[in-house]
């Protein structure tokens, strides 16, 4: 009796909860200039590929004393901003994840002193927290509980929304943030999710892509592309400021033997 296989559809994978933030300093001469960092060759997403910092939400970013730690976030508001009414507590923690991943990845901290001072990041002390966060989320916690800062919570802007394609079997369910890069820090990767950094006006990223200099993601290109022209940080930010934000979720269709990635309001887009 001849045997044959079945091919099963398996469903989508759930996206998981993640949260990105553009981090932007001014050009001397004008413009804005949007921090890229290059994840690990060996990364399981986007490998090779150069990114804004960011990861998933994690339970530990909201423990229940987060909101003495942020400053100028409300709970209603977040929820009310993320379209996530029904669940205020985790929109919050968008906002934490963000900052969290990014003093991971690039070691920016985006937090003041109690005393609303900007923070010093190069004590061996915070070089350790953020070691420790590797492989403990808590970690970061300890930090802002023992320095007694504030995450600055209230310069992040909130402005798009991506979910990773149906089609992909690791998927992301992703807000996107900007805010100023802290003026006293300096980025550096971390050897173990970001290898390289760039900071480099939208134009130049996109141009580099085109060139083949680097590898750039369709929602890195589709977003950094909304700082294009900016003024300054404080232009770019206004006018992202209560933008309308519409959940994107590209489809990857085959056609012709050839990969294509479709957009919202393309056609053959379903």
């Amino acid at each position: 009796m001849a045997h044959y296989a079945v091919a099963v559809k398996l469903p989508p994978a759930i996206p998981s909860p993640a949260a990105t933030l553009v981090l932007l300093r001014d050009r001397p001469g004008g413009g804005v200039e949007c921090l890229l960092m290059r994840r690990h060759l060996k990364s399981k997403f986007a490998a090779g590929d150069f990114v804004f910092p960011g990861g998933k939400i994690e339970a530990d970013d909201n423990p229940d004393d987060a909101a003495r730690w942020c400053r100028g976030l409300e709970m209603k508001d977040a929820a009310r901003r993320l379209d996530l009414e029904a669940a205020p507590r985790t929109a919050r923690g968008f906002w934490i994840g963000a900052i969290r991943e990014t003093f991971e990845e690039a070691g920016l901290l985006l937090a003041v002193r109690a005393d609303g001072g900007e923070i010093d990041v190069t004590p061996p002390r915070l070089a350790e927290y953020r070691r420790a966060g590797h492989t403990d989320n808590r970690a970061f916690w300890s930090m802002i509980r023992v320095e007694q800062l504030q995450l600055a919570t209230d310069r992040l802007e909130y402005f798009a929304h991506w979910i990773t394609p149906e089609e992909q079997p690791l998927r992301f369910d992703t807000r996107f943030f900007a805010a100023p890069a802290p003026a006293s820090q300096q980025a550096s990767g971390d050897d173990y999710e970001m290898t390289d950094l760039k900071w480099l006006t939208p134009r130049e990223a996109v141009d580099a892509q085109t060139r083949g200099e680097i590898s750039l993601r369709n929602p890195t290109i589709k977003n950094l592309l909304l700082f294009d022209g900016a003024a300054d940080t404080t232009h770019a930010l206004d006018r992202l400021r209560d933008r309308p934000v519409t959940t994107i979720r590209p489809r990857i269709v085959t056609d012709g033997g050839q990969r294509k990635i479709l957009m919202p309001g393309d056609p053959g887009y379903f």
